[in-house]
C-alpha cells in the first residue's frame, strides 16, 4: 500500500522532498460544474448579467488561482507553470456551467492541486458573480481527469 507522503515518521505534517527528482513535462486536466437556475444561466448566456461577462471573468480567475496555489494549500510547492487553460461552457439543457482546467509544467512535482484549484476558483467566481439572482446554485463533481509525467506516469480516469 502506498504511504502519505506529507507525514514523517512522527506523524507530523512535512513538504514532500521533491529535489531528488528528475524533472519532467507534467499536466493535469481537471473538470466540475455549476448548476443554476435556467433563467440564471440565460443571462451568462446572453451577456445581460449586470455584472459583465461571467465566463470571461471566471476563466481569468482560474487562472490566476492556478498559479497562486502554493498560497492555499499548505505544503503544496509553488511552481513554474507553462501553460494554463480553463474553458467555460454553458449548457442551457442541463442549466448548468461546465468549467475544465488543463494545466502544464516542467518540473520535479505535479500540477494536479493547480488544474484542481483552477477550476474550483472559476466555479466559485461564477457563483460569486449570480449569487444575487441565484442564491441555490451547486457546485458539484469536481475531479481529476487525467494527469501525466513522473515517475507514476499516465493516469486517466474512467
Amino acid at each position: 500500500m502506498t504511504q502519505l507522503t506529507h507525514f514523517n515518521a512522527a506523524g507530523d505534517a512535512q513538504m514532500v522532498d521533491v529535489g531528488e527528482k528528475n524533472s519532467s513535462q507534467r499536466v493535469a486536466v481537471a473538470c466540475g460544474k455549476i448548476i443554476m437556475n435556467a433563467d440564471t444561466l440565460l443571462k451568462i448566456q446572453e451577456g445581460t448579467h449586470k455584472k459583465g461577462d461571467v465566463l470571461a471573468v471566471a476563466r481569468l480567475a482560474g487562472i490566476m488561482a492556478a498559479k497562486k496555489t502554493s498560497d492555499f494549500i499548505p505544503l503544496c510547492h509553488p511552481l513554474l507553470l507553462s501553460h494554463v487553460a480553463v474553458e467555460l461552457e454553458s449548457r442551457l439543457e442541463e442549466s448548468a456551467v461546465y468549467c475544465q482546467a488543463t494545466v502544464k509544467t516542467a518540473g520535479q512535482t505535479g500540477v494536479e492541486m493547480e488544474a484542481l484549484t483552477a477550476v474550483q476558483i472559476a466555479l466559485l467566481t461564477v457563483y460569486d458573480m449570480c449569487k444575487a439572482v441565484d442564491r441555490g446554485m451547486i457546485i458539484s463533481d469536481v475531479k481529476l481527469l487525467e494527469k501525466a509525467g513522473g515517475k507514476s506516469g499516465h493516469w486517466q480516469r474512467d
